[in-house]
């Protein structure tokens, strides 16, 4: 009976600070499609699970979780152009995007995401305010002079006489080691950022000619001025040990010096270079076992550049290392955020658009806006419940305030933007901005990839992903989320291996996405009803209030502090150990107390009671990752408090009786709403009832 063993404990004086106010928000989707189940699961889940457990710790009226459509930039452009050149689509380009944001609107939806907003970059109460937001950090970063006016080479198809946008241009990726068969003009599949001029074999998907380069001026900011912060920056953030190493890691591959890498057979050619003293000054570094090239290393990019100019003069195959080069601000393609017009002479300045990247660095930014300044009637929410707050908010109390916190979700591909350019950017528009509007730092929580049946998949890639909604024909929204959480994507990649869409899968072999979904079909819907029926049965339907049993009440408390410890660090894998753990033992604690109930009928209040107290516990544990079910527990308990106050954490160890009236309290029991025969408060899927 008293078997209920926890994790370590920890004391309250070990709990984790949580800020006062937070913003979550995701990795943006491409408004050229709608949502596979990467976006879903590698982002969005944790992402909400996150926003979730947030509002029930600090208070809903605390926790923004924004998001939306990314509604700019090569992918929507080509995927439309190519769509209308097949007949496949008619109407404009915002039209096509919003046929795309509609159906992400909807799957968002079905998976119980509970963003505050989900407008998009050009769309709804948000596209002015985010051009108004791109237009002042624009000029800002100007006024700081972090941008200067680079002409460089763009693509350009002499058969269909038009510059090339980044997703209309195909070819290898040049980073080393990078194996993409899928880069672009100047980022593989796999997120790695280069020069256009250094993309292998290029092919245009306009024509399937090979592009030539034509030069083109733009803004660019000054990316490799902000090194030394970026540096101290990543090594505050592993000291700490508080960010993934993913993203610390990724972070300090890019801050590598500038390099050439040199194919071994030149190695004769090169030396006669150096002995003519036709290369700019650099390091040598032979070629490690193994490996293909050698690698020279130069003090700046002018330098390189020189270099590679003579190198190739000399016919020589060679790749660049990764390195901080300048980050492209405004682009030439004309669906895009407007840029404004600055002090320059950089060709038409009316013609130039925002690229979207740098745009979409900020677009949280203008999410909150939208959502604070335009009121919930104005805007597109999956949340029409969040409450007001108590005192009137503005964008900067989430953004700016020291005392608050922002967390992005966003997969590993996207680490380049976020850990480093980001970082300079917001580190550039501090030194404009007044205190007040000094946008912080924010915390990444980035995911490796989610594979599918072993191999990487996107929506790019040779590998097919099954569409969010394709997968909700087969398994429910929770049995999904509580499997894409505890897979430890934080870790390492994993994996995807639905047995309905595995035509590998052991006939006879469990599907392993279900898992994590019997926790709640099988043993916590049993802990759920078992209650309800026994309070029905025994005690005329109603919950004693006891005082739970130490032993009881002991593991309650410890497995509640470790929950939000592995909250606190977004341990997302431990959370369902841990509830996995706890929830097992609760059902373990009724099954035993049942049979000792049959014994002795005067154990049924302490037994019950305990038992109730248990649910309790293992619905808050459980309401940010199953909400649907655990509401269901709520209403059926029919308590005289919000679902708000009764899983908040200012309540989180308190006993059952204060939920209830006054009256209850007196008698010593709660009526509880009666629970017809085969209720399930959490459900298995219609297909794996056949």
């Amino acid at each position: 009976m008293n078997d209920l063993s926890s994790a370590l404990p920890v004391t309250e004086a070990a709990r984790p600070v949580w800020p006062t106010r937070a913003v979550v928000t995701a990795g943006m989707p491409y408004g050229n499609k709608g949502l596979h189940f990467g976006h879903i699961g590698g982002v969005f889940v944790p992402a909400d699970v996150f926003a979730r457990f947030l509002r029930d710790r600090i208070g809903a009226e605390n926790v923004l979780f924004v998001c939306g459509t990314d509604c700019y930039g090569s992918p929507i452009d080509e995927g439309y152009r190519r769509l209308v050149a097949e007949g496949a689509f008619k109407g404009t380009v915002e039209e096509f995007v919003r046929h795309n944001h509609d159906a992400q609107s909807r799957t968002l939806k079905s998976y119980c995401i509970s963003l505050d907003i989900y407008e998009g970059s050009g769309l709804g109460s948000s596209k002015p305010v985010h051009a108004e937001v791109s237009a002042d950090i624009i000029r800002d970063l100007h006024r700081a002079e972090y941008l200067h006016k680079l002409t460089t080479a763009q693509f350009y198809d002499e058969r269909a006489q038009t510059f090339l946008n980044g997703r209309q241009v195909v070819g290898r990726c040049p980073v080393p080691g990078c194996k993409s068969e899928k880069a672009y003009a100047d980022e593989c599949d796999l997120g790695h950022q280069y020069l256009p001029l250094d993309l292998v074999a290029p092919r245009s998907t306009v024509t399937g000619e090979t592009p030539v380069m034509r030069d083109v001026s733009n803004w660019y900011f000054d990316l490799p001025a902000f090194s030394k912060v970026i540096s101290a920056h990543n090594k505050r953030l592993s000291a700490e040990g508080t960010t993934r190493p993913v993203v610390t890691n990724t972070v300090e591959e890019f801050l590598a010096p500038p390099s050439i890498y040199v194919k071994n057979e030149h190695f004769e050619a090169y030396e006669a270079l150096c002995a003519d003293g036709k290369l700019p000054p650099h390091e040598y570094s032979r070629a490690e076992k193994g490996k293909a090239s050698f690698e020279l290393v130069f003090d700046g990019l002018e330098a390189r550049e020189e270099a590679r100019g003579v190198l190739e003069g000399a016919g020589m195959r060679l790749r660049t290392g990764k390195t901080l080069v300048p980050f492209r601000i405004t682009g030439n393609i004309t669906w895009g955020v407007p840029a404004p017009t600055l002090e320059d002479a950089v060709g038409d300045a009316s013609a130039r658009t925002v690229w979207c990247w740098p745009e979409s660095l900020w677009a949280p930014v203008s999410f909150t806006r939208t959502r604070l300044e335009s009121g919930i009637a104005d805007v597109e929410t999956l949340n029409p419940e969040r409450p007001v707050a108590a005192e009137e908010q503005d964008w900067r109390d989430y953004w700016c305030d020291p005392s608050a916190a922002v967390y992005q979700f966003i997969g590993q591909d996207n680490i380049y933007f976020y850990g480093v350019a980001q970082t300079a950017l917001w580190e550039a528009l501090r030194t404009v901005a007044r205190p007040s509007e000094a946008l912080q730092l924010t915390k990444l929580v980035a995911n490796y990839h989610l594979l599918f049946l072993d191999k990487k998949a996107s929506s790019s890639s040779a590998v097919r992903p099954p569409t969010a909604d394709e997968l909700l024909e087969h398994y429910t929204a929770e049995q999904l989320r509580a499997h894409f959480l505890a897979l430890g994507l934080g870790q390492r990649p994993v994996s995807f291996q639905p047995k309905p869409l595995n035509p590998a899968a052991d006939p006879k072999a469990g599907d392993p996405v279900l898992k994590e979904g019997s926790l709640l079909t099988n043993v916590l819907n049993r802990l759920a009803r078992s209650c309800f029926y026994a309070a029905a049965r025994d005690l005329d339907g109603h919950m004693p209030l006891t005082v739970p049993d130490e032993a009881v009440e002991t593991d309650v408390r410890e497995t509640l502090l470790a929950y939000e410890r592995h909250m606190h660090a977004q341990e997302f894998h431990a959370v369902m150990h841990l509830a996995d753990g706890f929830i097992r033992r609760a059902n373990k604690y009724w099954t035993e107390g049942s049979r000792l109930i049959a014994e002795d009928p005067t154990a049924c209040r302490s037994v019950l009671g305990n038992a109730f107290y248990l649910l309790r516990a293992a619905c808050l544990v459980m309401h940010p990752v199953a909400p649907e079910g655990t509401r269901m527990v709520f209403e059926y308990l029919e308590l005289p408090v919000t679902e708000q106050e009764f899983f908040s954490w200012d309540h989180a160890f308190a006993r059952l009786e204060r939920f209830v009236g006054d009256a209850a309290r007196t008698k010593g029991a709660h009526p509880v709403r009666d629970l017809p025969p085969r209720t399930d408060f959490f459900c298995r899927h219609q297909s794996q009832l056949d």
